[in-house]
């Protein structure tokens, strides 16, 4: 049998003096700043008529929205203990070293500051998040990677010849093999068992691929609505397909007839948006380029 690789990586990048910098954060402030640089180029390029100062106001409320809104509904809805947290032990939404970040709540968070954000600039909504849209994808890429490097969120056993070994998966390998015992040799060679990358799918898919498919989309000017629409659905998609390969989370399992998982609900209604985006984007006007740099 071949060696697959093994998911063990250090979380924790380096240290300075006392205090631990992991991976995972380094991936969100990759990802934040990544998007700071693309939002100026688009900016510059007129597909936004506002200056720095607003754009810089806008990526700021977009990054309070991922950490507040991710945080929230992921103790909303996936937390073990359930919602009672809220009554019995709320300072839990606040212990953000104990994990646990929601994209679905995070795109909540998004929308609600770029409502806000337009509303103070007195630009249409779509406007904003067709803009935004674009610079999304690789900073969900970072996340899933940061999710890989932490060796959480596998997938799936598998016998694909690129799959890999979790030892963080070990509780989940001894219940797999307590009914699939063929795999009790492969589980004593290599110490786990092989199970499908999942989070580097959802890198690949909801990052790089996501990434490509609305830059080169929005290079030039679109109507309304049909940026964020192609956002909602391939997203939508996209995580649909590879939850049926990755494993739900274990303090929720399969939600109905063992196979929908929590992340499917929530990505079904981005979908069904997009596709109403989309609709509506025939008839939509098209946001003239504005004059680069220049404040409205």
């Amino acid at each position: 049998m071949s060696h697959p690789f093994v998911v063990d990586i250090d979380p924790v990048a380096f240290h300075l003096g006392p205090v631990q910098v992991h991976w995972y954060g380094l991936m969100y402030l990759l990802g934040f700043f990544l998007v700071a640089v693309l939002g100026e180029y688009r900016r510059h390029q007129g597909r936004l008529p506002v200056g720095r100062e607003a754009l810089s106001d806008l990526l700021f409320y977009g990054m309070l929205g991922v950490i507040v809104g991710g945080r929230v509904w992921y103790m909303l809805f996936y937390y073990a203990g359930g919602p009672s947290w809220i009554w019995h032990e709320p300072l839990a939404l606040f212990k953000v070293w104990d994990g646990g970040m929601s994209f679905h709540g995070g795109l909540l968070g998004v929308l609600a500051a770029g409502w806000y954000w337009s509303r103070r600039q007195r630009l249409h909504f779509f406007d904003t998040i067709d803009f935004v849209a674009p610079l999304v994808p690789l900073g969900l890429g970072l996340g899933r990677l940061g999710n890989f490097i932490n060796g959480e969120l596998w997938g799936k056993p598998t016998s694909l010849p690129w799959g890999m070994v979790y030892p963080n998966a070990h509780a989940d390998d001894l219940a797999y093999v307590a009914s699939h015992p063929a795999l009790v040799p492969q589980l004593q060679e290599l110490g786990g068992l092989v199970r499908q990358p999942s989070e580097l799918y959802e890198m690949l898919l909801e990052g790089l691929v996501l990434f490509l498919v609305l830059w080169l989309v929005s290079r030039r000017p679109r109507p309304r609505y049909l940026v964020s629409g192609l956002f909602a659905l391939l997203y939508g998609c996209f995580r649909i397909a590879i939850e049926f390969v990755r494993l739900p989370d274990p303090q929720l399992g399969y939600l109905a007839f063992g196979w929908v998982t929590m992340g499917q609900l929530q990505s079904l209604p981005l979908v069904v948006i997009g596709v109403w985006l989309i609709w509506l984007s025939r008839r939509a006007p098209t946001l003239p380029l504005a004059k680069a740099g220049v404040e409205r």
